[in-house]
């Protein structure tokens, strides 16, 4: 059976590009991204679409980068490097977000697209533009989904509480972009006040959905600062590393426990502290 080490090895001559916004607490965004790829073992670029002046407190203000110079990232760093899988995040404005569509328009790999909307402190990290058609073109481009309950609420335009509804919510997604063959729904929203969390994972298939689920125990931490992110990002790791959306599923959340139970009671940052990516150890 294939080790850890082993599937490095085997998969050591690819690249993960992260197109996403700049956290300088490190928290969060490109940061978080890249610090996910190197703890899981698989190397990582970065596009930035947007400056943040943030901390684990909150974000104060928000520079977006020129749509041109954005594309521009991310062409160059295709020419280049063998990038297979791509995951994109913070996308700013609209303007970007169609830009990011376009240097995508021809990618073949996989796309990962965590649609970060706002921060958990509620600053916007997204201005619209009418219909959003920047938006609308960046979707269409995605073979996989990773939104909290929030954001899925928000690209489904309804209202979601229950796990019903969100599964329902999550199915008119796939059948609106065409080129999506799974959405990773992360369930910390869901049912706050239970005492385990269960995520998602809905599968196109021809005859339908497959749905998996992976429940655990709800932990009590502040440092979730950043938690999106990674997920996105372990989960775009892992399916470089194993190659189908069940293992990398699991694989994610799994990832995700062990960091929150190690920066359970680390004292980084005077808000909602950002994860310990760096006391991560993969075992074989």
């Amino acid at each position: 059976m294939a080790t850890e080490d082993n599937l490095q090895n085997r998969h050591a001559g690819q690249a993960i590009l992260s197109i996403a916004g700049s956290d300088p607490s490190g928290g969060a965004g490109i940061q978080a991204d890249l610090k996910t790829f190197t703890a899981i073992g698989v190397y990582g670029g970065a596009a930035i679409t947007c400056l943040t002046a943030q901390n684990s407190l909150g974000v104060a203000s928000c520079l977006p980068i020129a749509p041109e110079f954005v594309k521009n990232q991310i062409q160059l760093v295709l020419a280049d490097l063998p990038v297979s899988h791509i995951k994109t995040g913070m996308m700013g404005t609209d303007e970007i977000a169609g830009a990011m569509a376009e240097a995508l328009d021809d990618f073949s790999g996989e796309i990962i697209c965590d649609p970060v909307l706002a921060a958990s402190d509620g600053h916007t990290l997204f201005r619209k533009t009418g219909r959003n058609p920047g938006l609308q073109a960046l979707l269409q481009t995605a073979t996989v989904l990773t939104p909290n309950l929030p954001e899925l609420a928000t690209l489904a335009d309804r209202s979601l509480e229950t796990v019903q509804e969100a599964l329902a919510a999550a199915t008119v997604l796939l059948a609106r972009y065409s080129k999506l063959r799974a959405i990773v729904l992360t369930g910390g929203h869901i049912n706050k006040q239970a005492g385990e969390v269960e995520d998602f994972l809905i599968l196109r298939q021809e005859s339908g959905q497959e749905i998996l689920t992976a429940k655990h125990p709800r932990l009590a931490t502040r440092n979730t600062h950043g938690t999106g992110c990674t997920f996105a990002s372990a989960f775009a790791a892992y399916h470089l590393l194993k190659g189908n959306y069940q293992d990398a599923f699991f694989k994610a959340v799994a990832f995700m426990d062990t960091v929150l139970r190690q920066s359970a009671s680390l004292g980084l940052g005077k808000g909602k502290g950002p994860l310990a990516h760096h006391l991560f150890r993969s075992k074989t």
